[in-house]
C-alpha cells in the first residue's frame, strides 16, 4: 500500500508532463491559411504533392532554389523577391518539408529526390537552370549537376552538405538517436528557438516571426516523421569523384561563424572542383541568405550575370 502511495502520484506527475509538453500537429488547412500564397502554388509531381512557387518572366532563364533540413521555400524570400526581375525563380518544399505532404512511398533518398527534381523541371518546360542550394539542399543540387549535366547551367552552394562529418560517416544510414525521436510528439518551441540560433552567426538577428514559421511548419501533418526518416536513409559516399565531374561553374558561399557545417569544409570543395569559388562571410552562420539577404545576394547576382 505504501507502494501504491508513491507510485499512483507519481504516474500522476508523469502524465500531466506528458500533457504538457505534447506537441501536437497543426491541420493543413490552418497551416495554408498562413503560408500557402494561392492554391495553385501545390502541385502533383510524378504522384506527390509538392509546394512550388514559381515567379519572374516564364522566358527569363531560370533559377532552381532548395533549402537546407527542416526548412522551406520561404528561407529564400528576399532572394527570390530581388531576382525575380531578371530571372524565372522556382523554389519548393522537398516533400515531408514545409507544406510538401509526405512522400507516399515514404522514400527520401537523394536519388528519389533527383528524380522529382527532374519530373518538375520537366512538367515546368525548364529545360536548364542555375541551382541554388543551402546544406543538404546544396548536397542535393551538387549531385544533380553531376547527373544532369546538360540540365545544369550554373551552381551556387552555401555551406553545402556532402562530406563526412560526426554522426554521418561514408557508406552508412546515420542513427537517429531516441532522444531526436522524441520530436515526433515533443517539441517545445523555446527548443527550437535554440536550435535555429545555431545557424546564426549572431544569434539576435534571428525574429520571432522566423521562429514561428519554422515552428509552424515544423508541425505539419507527417513533417516531423518525414524529417527523421530522410535523416536516417541519408547515406553519404565519398563526394570527390563526383565533385570533379561537374562541369557547370560553381559559387560556394559560407558563413565564416557556420556551427553546423564548418568553414573549413570549404577548402574540400574547391579542391574538387574544377571551376569554383568562394565568397566568405566573417559574421554570418549557416543561413546568410536568411541572416543577411542583401549582404550575401550580391555575390550571387554577381555571378549569375556572368552566365547570361
Amino acid at each position: 500500500m505504501k507502494a501504491l502511495t508513491l507510485i499512483v502520484p507519481c504516474a500522476i506527475a508523469i502524465a500531466l508532463l506528458a500533457a504538457w509538453l505534447w506537441t501536437p500537429d497543426r491541420s493543413r488547412a490552418a497551416l495554408e491559411a498562413l503560408y500557402l500564397r494561392e492554391p495553385a502554388d501545390m502541385m502533383e509531381v510524378s504522384g506527390v504533392r509538392l509546394h512550388v512557387r514559381d515567379t519572374g518572366p516564364r522566358d527569363a532563364p531560370a533559377i532552381l532554389m532548395l533549402h537546407g533540413f527542416g526548412s522551406s521555400l520561404h528561407t529564400w524570400e528576399p532572394w527570390a523577391e530581388a531576382l525575380s526581375d531578371q530571372y524565372r525563380v522556382v523554389r519548393l518544399d522537398l516533400p515531408g518539408s514545409g507544406l510538401s505532404p509526405s512522400d507516399p512511398s515514404a522514400n527520401y533518398t537523394d536519388t528519389r529526390t533527383l528524380t522529382l527534381l527532374l519530373a518538375l523541371m520537366n512538367q515546368l518546360g525548364i529545360d536548364r537552370a542555375s541551382l541554388i542550394g543551402n546544406s543538404i539542399g546544396g548536397r542535393i543540387a551538387w549531385t544533380f549537376a553531376a547527373a544532369h549535366p546538360d540540365r545544369t547551367n550554373r551552381l551556387i552552394l552555401i555551406s553545402p552538405d556532402g562530406f563526412a562529418s560526426p554522426g554521418f560517416a561514408y557508406n552508412e544510414a546515420p542513427e537517429v538517436s531516441p532522444l531526436l525521436g522524441v520530436m515526433r510528439y515533443v517539441l517545445p518551441k523555446a527548443v527550437l528557438r535554440v536550435n535555429l540560433a545555431q545557424s546564426y552567426g549572431d544569434p539576435s538577428v534571428l525574429t520571432p516571426a522566423t521562429v514561428d514559421r519554422y515552428y509552424d511548419l515544423m508541425r505539419a501533418p507527417g513533417a516531423r516523421a518525414a524529417l527523421l526518416d530522410r535523416m536516417g536513409q541519408t547515406i553519404l559516399i565519398p563526394p570527390e569523384q563526383q565533385l570533379r565531374s561537374i562541369e557547370a561553374p560553381v559559387l560556394l558561399l559560407w558563413g565564416e561563424r557556420d556551427a553546423l557545417i564548418p568553414f573549413s569544409n570549404a577548402s574540400d570543395y574547391s579542391a574538387n572542383l574544377r571551376d569554383s569559388r568562394l565568397v566568405s562571410f566573417p559574421t554570418l552562420g549557416h543561413v546568410p541568405h536568411e541572416e543577411s539577404p542583401m549582404e550575401s545576394l550580391a555575390p550571387v547576382r554577381a555571378f549569375l550575370v556572368e552566365g547570361s
